[in-house]
């Protein structure tokens, strides 16, 4: 391995990857860490390959090391064996280090919206086995903040959308592919709900924020949402008409048919769970993060457009 730099970051799938950009766009580079040592990434962004539950190995890439950057997300079907177990590494190598741990995280622990938006100080009354799980390893980050072992900074993003979202984004490859060829995109639940959508790029950009802001170690942050919640459909409806074609119908990938994939899918079945969050308003607030650190969502015809081109051109 070559000098450490400032800032590491666990994970090089679409987050981590937009932390790097958020980074590169400061004039700072990162060391990235996964599992195979491999990914898609400028020539002189190092990428060290291991395994992240154990705290020998991620105590000693991040060596060094002013922020450490969580990002890593298992396959659906592997949360519970695995999630505790990769943050608890990468923990480790916080505290071990003394480098300030800034972790990605979403809104599951929350449970159902029950008509209010969803804000940093609601309580964690998850229903869903993964909200549970998603609770109680929060719990832990910021307890050991408080402990005085480690400088915790939480992000939080609700359903992602944008470059590299891919087939996880809910408004990914199910429809800008689709739309760039004039044909019916597919999206689950509710396409006439408000649901919050966060755009990659910000995510990346909050989270970059959180690694270097005074005052965001010991709190959760909800990362930068367009303050005006539109429904699946209406967005959808953007995407088709910058992309200059006719929208037609939106299919919409029923309960029951999602239930029957799940059968035979391991990651369709644990999506059946989740699909509460598209049966009513689901809406996130992230004003607080605006207000207090001064980040701000990129506009969302904007942040279609850009998304648009990465597919027309990726």
């Amino acid at each position: 391995m070559t000098a450490t730099p400032r800032h590491v970051i666990f994970g090089t799938g679409a987050i981590g990857l937009a932390v790097l950009d958020a980074l590169r766009r400061r004039g700072e580079t990162a060391r990235m860490v996964n599992r195979s040592g491999q990914a898609r990434v400028p020539d002189d962004v190092e990428v060290v390959g291991g395994d992240a539950r154990d705290p020998a190995f991620t105590t000693e890439v991040a060596r060094g090391a002013g922020v450490v950057y969580q990002t890593l997300n298992p396959p659906y079907a592997e949360w519970t064996a695995q999630f505790p177990q990769l943050q608890a590494g990468v923990l480790a190598a916080a505290e071990a280090t003394g480098a300030r741990l800034v972790s990605m995280e979403n809104v599951y622990m929350y449970g159902r919206p029950a008509g209010r938006p969803l804000t940093e100080d609601r309580a964690y009354d998850a229903h869903t086995t993964k909200g549970q799980l998603r609770g109680r390893m929060a719990r832990e980050l910021l307890a050991a903040h408080d402990a005085g072992r480690v400088e915790v900074a939480i992000g939080r993003a609700s359903d992602y959308f944008g470059p590299r979202g891919g087939a996880q984004s809910n408004l990914g490859d199910r429809v800008f592919p689709a739309a760039l060829a004039g044909k019916t995109a597919t999206v689950l639940g509710d396409p006439d709900q408000p649901h919050t959508y966060t755009y990659v790029p910000d995510i990346g950009e909050g989270l970059a924020v959180l690694g270097e802001h005074p005052d965001a170690p010991g709190q959760v942050w909800h990362l930068p949402n367009d303050p005006d919640t539109r429904t699946t459909y209406q967005l959808v409806d953007l995407v088709y008409r910058q992309a200059g074609r006719p929208r037609g119908k939106l299919r919409r990938l029923p309960p029951l048919l999602l239930r029957a994939v799940g059968l035979v899918n391991p990651t369709m079945r644990e999506l059946v769970e989740m699909q509460y969050q598209f049966d009513e308003p689901f809406v996130v607030d992230s004003s607080k993060i605006t207000n207090k650190l001064g980040v701000e969502a990129t506009p969302v015809e904007q942040a279609i457009a850009h998304t648009l081109r990465e597919y027309r051109h990726g």
